[in-house]
């Protein structure tokens, strides 16, 4: 098989009916090899990356999702940096209205308490989600502005 590499072929391509002869030498075949091992490489890290939107209701079965929600205001958030500075735990309220105790692995984001939307990504383990990553939705600096005109103009 090295053999094959080591010759130089020539190989007959049509182009608008014109017959072009095209060498194939040992360089052009593991320059080939080689884009198409990349091409699968990067199309493997992109569709590993995709997580689907769920509620909590539908997250069972161990799968990682996306659940968007609002913080529970009226359940504990349990956050001490001196015992377990990468680990935080709240409730969450996904949009069905269900209520779950979020366990991430990572320090408590700053502003957590303001956040009007939370984005958790994770595993439902049990009755508590396992959290990998949080986005969050913050007021905006500007709303206060936004009304401020509305009255002005209206």
């Amino acid at each position: 098989m090295f053999a094959v590499f080591m010759q130089v072929k020539a190989a007959n391509l049509y182009f608008y009916g014109h017959k072009l002869k095209v060498l194939m030498s040992r360089n052009v075949i593991i320059a080939v090899i080689l884009l198409l091992a990349g091409s699968v490489i990067i199309f493997r890290s992109f569709s590993s990356d995709i997580t689907t939107y769920a509620t909590f209701g539908l997250a069972s079965g161990g799968s990682r999702v996306k659940v968007v929600g609002t913080l529970a205001k009226d359940k504990p958030m349990v956050y001490d940096p001196e015992k377990a500075h990468d680990l935080f735990t709240f409730y969450m309220k996904d949009n069905d209205g269900n209520v779950r105790q979020v366990v991430l692995h990572k320090p408590k984001p700053q502003d957590f308490e303001m956040s009007e939307q939370i984005v958790v990504t994770g595993k439902l383990k049990g009755e508590v989600f396992d959290a990998e990553e949080i986005l969050m939705k913050c007021p905006s600096k500007y709303k206060n502005e936004e009304i401020a005109v509305k009255d002005r103009k209206g």
